[in-house]
């Protein structure tokens, strides 16, 4: 399917501010903020991520505001031309940093906007991870509310029947209900699970980390905000305006993916290849590793515009740091601290033990295109696994899930529509 999935929602006259100027951080201005975030990351203990359209324009799925985004374009009567297909997009550098910092028990739990699909098919688990306006991938049961996630996109939007049934077996036999797309259209409203796990999420984060996002669409773009009334941080990353950059206590105008890339390399930490789609159903309990970023070593990045430009590097309390294929480390001066082999013993293990445990938790559902859009990616097919019939279902909802007594319960300003519409205050 082409990835202009807008053009399958209803006509709506409000659509946001479109093709906004977008502004750039100078590179001196840029690895001082990404310091700041460094720090921030490092003293959070509770982060949550909220993504926009904005972290899938480098994987080739186009955004909707930006200079080249659908809306821009068709405000100005130009036809969008697209290269790739959602079965085909590979997941950004920044989908697969989220990866990797959520095994670290870094990221506790990731707001998305998108319906592209990359969350989950870079492995971002389903349990940690809610998808306001839906998933591409997926379908619903209309009768028991059980979800299947596709290695190829649906056939329908906006809620619609897609012709299959639910095969959830019961103890009267399967439950047969009918399964529709889990697309929203403008004023549906948002999965009602989905949305309070964001809202109780929001509230008990002490940083909220927006990227790619304007914030203009509600009621996802207020959630960051609920963060902030609870006396915890906000840092938004966008090339444009947001909606609630006043209220930011950091604000980084540049490409997420370097952002992303710059953050992971202060922290030691390597950016996960992308193997192929893993859909992880849930997660193992996490524990968190301690982030100490050492600011003795030097790392020089080729950014996109050719230009060489100079970082600060870090690593884990237990590590060297990590060099990618891009990069060239240049020593200072030596730390001047050092790493007892008692620490060194003990991270690693941890860490290992997670991945080790992620890998089994992992459930291939192969690639819906013959080869990926993305050269960088070196995807082999792997083989599938069955579950309950090839469908592979997401956990049961318990009593845990949700708690009971949770503040979303109380009227907010922030969050009191649940309707999928344009913020237009």
């Amino acid at each position: 399917m082409s990835v202009n999935y807008a053009a399958g929602l209803s006509d709506y006259e409000h659509k946001g501010k479109c093709g906004l100027p977008e502004r750039y951080d100078p590179p001196d201005v840029l690895a001082e903020k990404v310091s700041q975030l460094v720090d921030m990351v490092c003293e959070s203990q509770y982060l949550v991520v909220h993504t926009g359209a904005g972290i899938s324009t480098s994987a080739g799925i186009p955004d909707f505001r930006g200079p080249k985004g659908v809306w821009t374009l068709e405000q100005k009567g130009e036809t969008p031309h697209f290269d790739t297909t959602f079965e085909s997009a590979c997941p950004s550098p920044t989908h697969m940093a989220l990866v990797e910092l959520e095994r670290l028990g870094v990221v506790r739990y990731l707001i998305s906007q998108n319906v592209d699909g990359l969350h989950v098919r870079s492995g971002f688990p389903r349990d940690k991870l809610s998808e306001l306006h839906g998933n591409m991938f997926v379908e619903q049961c209309d009768k028991c509310g059980k979800q299947y996630v596709r290695d190829t996109v649906v056939p329908t939007m906006a809620l619609r029947p897609t012709g299959g049934q639910c095969t959830q077996v019961k103890a009267r036999g399967r439950c047969r209900g009918k399964l529709h797309d889990t697309i929203l259209d403008w004023e549906d409203s948002l999965p009602e699970r989905d949305l309070s796990l964001a809202d109780e999420h929001s509230r008990q984060a002490d940083l909220a980390l927006v990227m790619g996002s304007s914030l203009q669409i509600v009621p996802s773009g207020n959630l960051p905000l609920l963060t902030k009334r609870r006396g915890g941080k906000l840092v938004i990353v966008n090339l444009q305006p947001s909606k609630h950059d006043k209220h930011a206590d950091l604000r980084i105008y540049g490409y997420v993916d370097e952002v992303m890339s710059m953050l992971l390399n202060q922290l030691g930490l390597d950016i996960p290849a992308y193997s192929g789609p893993q859909p992880v159903l849930e997660s193992p309990v996490r524990q968190r590793v301690t982030l100490k970023p050492l600011k003795n070593e030097r790392i020089t990045y080729a950014l996109q515009n050719g230009d060489v430009q100079d970082r600060k590097d870090g690593l884990l309390e237990n590590g060297e740091p990590s060099v990618n294929c891009t990069q060239k480390v240049e020593v200072e001066e030596k730390a001047e601290t050092t790493v007892s082999s008692s620490e060194i013993k003990v991270v690693p293990d941890r860490v290992q033990v997670s991945v080790d445990r992620d890998t089994k938790a992992a459930v291939s559902v192969g690639c819906g295109a013959s080869k990926p859009s993305c050269s960088s990616c070196n995807v082999q097919e792997k083989p599938k696994e069955e579950v309950n019939g090839q469908e592979i279902l997401p956990t049961e909802v318990t009593e845990q899930d949700v708690i009971q007594n949770s503040t979303s319960q109380q009227t907010d300003t922030f969050v009191a529509t649940k309707r999928l519409k344009l913020d237009s205050s």
